[in-house]
């Protein structure tokens, strides 16, 4: 006897099977990153980050906008600190960059998150899922691949969303008052 909340679970794992299968046909594997039966498991399960094709690596951002955030490196310890002050093209209520497509020429301060940023970067938060595919940890439970919900990643507070703030209006002096802790 099947339950409301069984067939909400099959619902949304079927949900979850179209979109994996959507990231695999747009990068050209048109049978799928994982079989609507569960058969194979997913890319991210399957293939290192130098291995996955653009459409994958862009999925694995789970919108947490941490890497977003201001940092700040003193000088003369060379200690990152990390800020809630968010760069001036982030939207801080969808945690969504507004001018994506243009964010390098607007802000040549932006970084690209590639292999080599996820190895080098201190900062990176623990939970980044570049940074846990490439410690072997696998995605998280709210991540938006495994949810097929984009908001758990919001619903499970690991986003800056409710307590991240824009720079827009600060005077580059008045960020350190904004510094809550030490990068790792």
């Amino acid at each position: 006897m099947s339950t409301q909340k069984d067939r909400a679970r099959r619902r949304s794992a079927k949900e979850i099977a179209k979109r994996a299968l959507a990231i695999a046909a747009e990068a050209g594997n048109e049978a799928g990153v994982w079989s609507a039966d569960g058969a194979e498991k997913p890319f991210w399960e399957t293939k290192t980050l130098d291995e996955m094709s653009p459409a994958e690596w862009d999925s694995l951002c789970d919108g947490c906008a941490q890497c977003c955030l201001n940092k700040l490196e003193d000088e003369d310890t060379g200690k990152i600190y990390l800020t809630r002050v968010a760069c001036g093209l982030l939207d801080v209520g969808s945690c969504r960059c507004t001018d994506y497509a243009n964010r390098f020429e607007i802000m040549p301060d932006c970084l690209s998150i590639d292999i080599k940023a996820v190895k080098s970067l201190r900062w990176l938060p623990e939970s980044c899922a570049y940074r846990r595919i490439d410690e072997g940890r696998g995605l998280a439970w709210w991540h938006p691949l495994v949810s097929g919900d984009p908001d758990t990643v919001h619903q499970a507070g690991v986003s800056v969303r409710g307590w991240a703030r824009s720079e827009k209006g600060l005077r580059e002096d008045q960020i350190a008052r904004f510094i809550i802790g030490e990068a790792c």
